[in-house]
């Protein structure tokens, strides 16, 4: 069995996000030692953003003459890793109301017409990388779950959902750790505490 663990905060140790992912990939770890584990940390090795030239390699055998560019080769593993994953761990903090921008850029590498999904006869989309289990490890420091207040400017997790369904994810998992900086971050630990034991859970 292989996972994918993907980390996307900039904030190191102090991540919530990582916290929550982390205590993810030990469970599993715990529940089978032998599974397969391959890390992708995209805050301290991004992927670039998408441009004319690597949109034109998405799901293409890389030719020797690519051989030279690393960023095209790290954009094909970041596909080949996601289609070899049994489970995919995704340790996700909410920026400015949606994702980080460096796992919007992985997102780009693996959402691939004739790879994950292919477009219907009929217009419609059909999912091909049915079969995995994802987990999000989301964190935020205000409140945008549904009845909040702020839910309309909730594009973090809603987006995320789409991007997986889309591409025929069914079994997804959320373990939100949310309000963390609420009430002037005095109840941080306790509701990291509770993401982490609900990770642990698995």
């Amino acid at each position: 069995m292989k996972l994918l663990h993907i980390d996307s905060s900039i904030l190191g140790d102090s991540s919530a996000s990582r916290h929550v992912s982390a205590a993810a990939v030990a469970q599993f770890r715990k529940k089978d030692p032998s599974v397969e584990v391959i890390s992708l940390d995209l805050a301290s090795d991004p992927l670039p953003h998408l441009d004319v030239e690597a949109l034109s390699w998405l799901g293409k055998d890389l030719t020797p003459d690519v051989s030279g560019r690393p960023e095209l080769i790290a954009g094909a593993n970041a596909l080949k890793d996601f289609k070899a994953a049994d489970i995919v761990v995704i340790g996700v903090p909410m920026y400015n109301l949606s994702i980080p921008s460096q796992l919007k850029a992985w997102i780009d590498r693996i959402m691939v017409a004739g790879q994950t999904f292919r477009y219907t006869s009929g217009g419609g989309i059909k999912g091909l990388a049915n079969g995995k289990k994802v987990v999000l490890a989301v964190a935020r420091g205000g409140l945008y779950g549904e009845g909040s207040p702020a839910a309309s400017f909730e594009h973090q997790l809603s987006y995320l959902k789409s991007v997986f369904a889309m591409i025929g994810i069914t079994d997804l998992t959320v373990i939100e750790a949310e309000g963390l900086a609420t009430n002037g971050g005095a109840d941080r630990a306790r509701i990291l505490s509770d993401a982490e034991q609900k990770a642990s859970a698995l």
